[in-house]
């Protein structure tokens, strides 16, 4: 059963509020009153209802829903894993008020992994909406000023090479079917190991690579055609054990071979495209396959170029965070293909707009997302100052509108977003996302966005007391 608060508290509980009481920091005390409302808790117990047929009324006590929200934020709030959180939690009698556990039994790591799964992109979407709506509430922001930009989240991939995906993509695939020939025997295919065999030829090319030369480019273009011939005989073999299994699935076969078939299955196509764009890139000097794969494991990363000096490109996804007054991020979104920064600047108004019911008076991001077009939508929408600067302007009248004293001060307010995005990174882990897939890197983004406004809020209506 999944309640939404625990409802009955012991003596142990008081004693621990009481002997903490002025242990908590001082933005806590805020953010755990926002963290009691109904509707926020309502939005995480219809979630983690979906588990199990009834388990909203019926079944043995399960980790309630403000425990569950409260410990995934403090993990983001902190930058901390599963397995951190959980330690740190039954450590620290204050972490145990905070989340609302007090003296009851801490969840394990495995148990949080699993029900931060239930939370979908569209719950956590509703959940950081919630969030702003509490900001409204409470004063924090008005919906005066608006600024946008734009960053990557990476995904968690190492450095991606045509050589050391196939290597992944051939460990899988010997390893999945090591498993079907231990449950099944050969599975109606004879099944041979060429992960060693494929290891050589990866070192060959390391080695290789370091020879800049003509024979040593010869001598690597020697070892990737090995390396193909390898690769393909693995596919080869993969697709007649998926053969099999389908056969002995139509027979009733075991959970684990059904497994072991869909993990076939997700990963020869995987596999293939990443040998055709080997072999165009390699053999045929071709660098622009199409649907190209940077990772056998998170296939949806895009190679992003944002112009940095310390990091030229970048292996991930595009996110917008668009911020109000008072460092408080309303919208952020994780987009599934890359788009040009010009083309946000006018939905992040009208997406304003709607979260508070108003047009801000001040918008404002940097020359990324000028053009004529998006200034004059701006204006339309009741926009009535707009800060963002064209770099190639011959204009003189737009050249001394960019001098003005409003429109400086709008672009020194603009670089906080800047600002806003390094202690995502920073503290909140968003350089790079532990969960996977893009479901599991829009959950990384939104709730270290809804724990980054949590303390936030926390810090300013504390400045205010």
């Amino acid at each position: 059963m999944i309640a939404t608060r625990r409802l009955q508290r012991s003596f142990a509980d008081g004693f621990i509020a009481e002997e903490i009481g002025d242990l908590w920091e001082p933005w806590m005390r805020h953010a755990d009153q926002a963290l009691r409302d109904d509707q926020l808790l309502e939005i995480v117990q219809q979630e983690l209802s979906k588990r199990f047929k009834k388990s909203r009324t019926r079944g043995r006590p399960g980790t309630t829903a403000e425990i569950v929200v409260r410990m995934l934020l403090l993990k983001h709030m902190r930058g901390w894993s599963f397995e951190d959180v959980t330690r740190e939690v039954r450590a620290n009698l204050v972490y145990r008020e905070f989340t609302g556990i007090g003296a009851g039994k801490v969840p394990d790591d495995k148990t949080m992994g699993r029900l931060a799964r239930q939370l979908g992109p569209e719950a956590i979407e509703k959940l950081h909406r919630r969030t702003v709506e509490i900001a409204v509430a409470n004063k924090v922001i008005e919906g005066r000023k608006m600024r946008v930009d734009t960053t990557v989240v990476e995904t968690n991939i190492h450095y991606p090479t045509d050589s050391t995906l196939m290597g992944d993509g051939v460990r899988v695939l010997t390893r999945v079917m090591k498993k079907v020939a231990a449950e099944a025997g050969e599975a109606g295919a004879k099944f041979r190991d060429r992960s060693r065999s494929v290891k050589r030829r990866l070192l060959e090319i390391v080695y290789a690579a370091r020879n800049k030369s003509e024979k040593g480019q010869q001598k690597m273009k020697a070892a990737y055609g090995k390396l193909l011939e390898t690769t393909s005989r693995v596919v080869g073999q993969a697709k007649k054990f998926s053969a099999a299994l389908s056969h002995k699935a139509g027979q009733g076969g075991g959970a684990v071979l059904q497994k072991a078939k869909k993990q076939l299955d997700e990963m020869i196509p995987r596999l293939q495209q990443v040998m055709k764009q080997a072999r165009a890139r390699v053999l045929h000097g071709n660098t622009r396959s199409e649907n190209k794969i940077l990772s056998v494991f998170e296939p949806d990363t895009e190679v992003i170029r944002k112009g940095k000096a310390s990091k030229p490109t970048e292996f991930g996804k595009m996110v917008k965070i668009q911020e109000a007054e008072n460092q408080i991020v309303i919208h952020c979104e994780v987009f599934d293909q890359r788009p040009s920064d010009s083309d946000l600047l006018t939905p992040s108004i009208e997406k304003h707009k709607e979260l508070l019911n108003r047009v801000p008076d001040l918008a404002t991001a940097d020359a990324g997302f000028f053009s004529s077009a998006n200034e004059a939508a701006a204006k339309e929408l009741g926009v009535r100052r707009v800060a963002v600067p064209s770099r190639s302007t011959k204009s003189e009248k737009r050249k001394k509108e960019q001098k003005a004293r409003w429109f400086k001060d709008a672009q020194k307010w603009r670089t906080g977003c800047e600002g806003r995005i390094s202690v995502l990174k920073r503290r909140h882990g968003l350089n790079r996302s532990r969960y996977k897939g893009t479901e599991g890197m829009k959950r990384w983004v939104g709730l270290g966005v809804i724990a980054d406004n949590m303390i936030n809020i926390g810090l300013h209506l504390t400045a205010n007391e």
